[in-house]
């Protein structure tokens, strides 16, 4: 079991009050793991680190928009721990459309959350990583909807996601001789803001949930905290030959 310890591993999640972040932040504490917390909602932030007991965390409230974001995120962590272990890029957003009611911005404004603000923190977590000289551990989210279309409105998700797929296996495979892992969890519906609509008791809702649970062999959908024993395995040595993988947590959604 001690391969599973993530305990002293110094670990940023960024988009730490989400429904994911949120409930990684609190097992990853109680496993031991240095916090650094990066958010836009600062109330968010304190009410996570005060409700879950999470002891001498790092807090940033920055969205990873810029460069200059991204640094600040992974400067604090070494600031505050010493070094950089780990990543979890929790951060993104969807706001389903169709195609041809979609606005350019709201296209650009998924893209850059889901893409474009991994990316950046990826190339700030890198810098660090590869100076430290001893691996580490990266993780981005992804979805199913990286390799199954949608017909919900998802051109620009599915899109993100399909990229998020192929920025995991080119990082792994850049950076690999460093000993830097970098792989993907892939979740189908899971409760969270994003997916409230699904939830919703209307026939929108009703219809996406009984589509998307028909293909469901475990016959549910996730909840968060479903992805916590996945996101240790990533995180400590267990997976310490694992990289380059999208990880599907769907409940065998993808298998039929």
């Amino acid at each position: 079991m001690s391969l599973f310890d993530v305990a002293g591993k110094s670990i940023l999640i960024t988009g730490a009050t989400g429904a994911l972040g949120s409930v990684a932040a609190r097992a990853l504490s109680e496993a031991g793991a240095l916090l650094t917390l990066a958010g836009a909602n600062s109330a968010g932030l304190t009410e996570l680190v005060e409700s879950a007991g999470i002891s001498d965390a790092a807090i940033v409230t920055r969205r990873p928009e810029t460069p200059d974001d991204a640094a600040a995120m992974v400067d604090a962590a070494v600031a505050k721990h010493g070094r950089l272990d780990g990543v979890l890029v929790a951060s993104g957003m969807n706001k389903p459309g169709a195609i041809v009611d979609m606005t350019v911005e709201d296209f650009d404004a998924i893209m850059d959350a889901n893409v474009r603000g991994a990316w950046l923190v990826c190339q700030a977590a890198g810098r660090v990583l590869l100076e430290q000289g001893d691996g580490g551990s990266v993780v981005l989210v992804s979805s199913v909807r990286g390799a199954l279309g949608s017909d919900r409105g998802y051109t620009a998700y599915c899109a993100s996601k399909a990229a998020t797929d192929l920025l995991t296996k080119s990082l792994a495979a850049e950076w690999g001789r460093q000993q830097i892992r970098v792989n993907a969890l892939a979740p189908t519906v899971f409760r969270s803001e994003l997916t409230a609509w699904m939830y919703a008791d209307d026939e929108r809702g009703r219809a996406a949930r009984e589509g998307v649970m028909s293909r469901i062999p475990l016959g549910r959908f996730a909840e968060p905290e479903d992805f916590v024993g996945a996101l240790i395995y990533l995180l400590s040595d267990a997976s310490s030959f694992f990289t380059g993988q999208v990880m599907y947590l769907d409940g065998g959604y993808t298998s039929c």
